[in-house]
This record gives C-alpha cells, structure tokens and sequence, in this order.
C-alpha cells in the first residue's frame, strides 16, 4: 500500500515522501496516528505546502542557530577552579560549568551541546566544540585558571 507521509518517521521517510508499507502497518499504526495519508492529488498539495513551510521554518531556525554560533565564537569563558602546585584540578570542568558560564555571559546553550572529549582536568585554555545544530558548530575558548584562596 502506498502512503504519503505528514510527518518525519524513523527508518520509514521523511515528510512528503510515498512510501510504500504493508496494509496492516498502515491500517492498524500509520493511519489511525495520523502519520499519513492516502496518495491524492490533493493529499500531494497539502503535504508539499507543508513540507514548503516546514523547510522555510528550518532555514530560520539554522540562521539564528549561525547567529548564535558567532557569538559562541566570539565568547570566551573563564572558570575557577581549585588545583594543587602543578596545575592539577581537585575534581575537573564539565559541559554543564562551561554550559553555565556561557549562560552568564548571555549566551543560552544547552548542557549537551557542549561537546568534551574528557573532562577538563588542568589548569590551561581550551577549545571546546558547542554544537548547535546538525549543520552548526561553534568553538568557545575556555580559560580553566586557578581560584583565589579565600581571605
């Protein structure tokens, strides 16, 4: 049975595409879900308008996504933490510190776009990967330095 899909399915299709599935797939799961419909010329006109709006909201959204991406580049955070005489971090920086520096300096980003191979666990200046979106990426400088002793 041939279907035309309203929306993104895993390992099936993405929106507008006919795919063709057994007629109990599409019976008893597709349908009934709303996740597609029948193969019509005008089931075609009203998927191809949404597609055309879906891809016009992606754009917007991959543009503020570069926009946010210049002033990820433009950034750069300093953490304290503290370390013993070599340079050694008595625990180490994670993406969730880096993730709130950012947000203090008014750049809102997410814990898990912050992308750490390890865990920062000396003292240094690092280049750390945001990821924004699929197509989007962004360095920020982090400056891990020592904290001042409490007085």
């Amino acid at each position: 049975m041939e279907l035309l899909l309203k929306q993104n399915i895993e390992h099936l299709g993405r929106l507008g595409d006919v795919v063709k599935v057994k007629s109990g797939y599409a019976r008893n799961y597709l349908l009934p879900r709303g996740l597609a419909v029948m193969v019509t010329k005008s089931n075609v006109a009203e998927i191809e308008r949404a597609r055309a709006e879906a891809l016009a909201e992606e754009q917007q959204r991959i543009a503020s996504m570069r926009e946010l991406a210049q002033k990820v580049g433009e950034a750069s955070v300093t953490i304290e933490s503290r370390a013993n005489a070599e340079g050694h971090l008595f625990g180490s920086v994670g993406a969730p510190q880096i993730a709130a520096a950012l947000r203090e300096k008014g750049i809102v980003v997410d814990d898990k776009q912050v992308r750490l191979e390890t865990h920062l666990k000396e003292i240094g200046v690092y280049d750390v990967v945001v990821h924004l979106h699929a197509t989007v990426e962004a360095t920020v400088k982090v400056w891990v330095v020592q904290q001042k002793p409490a007085s």
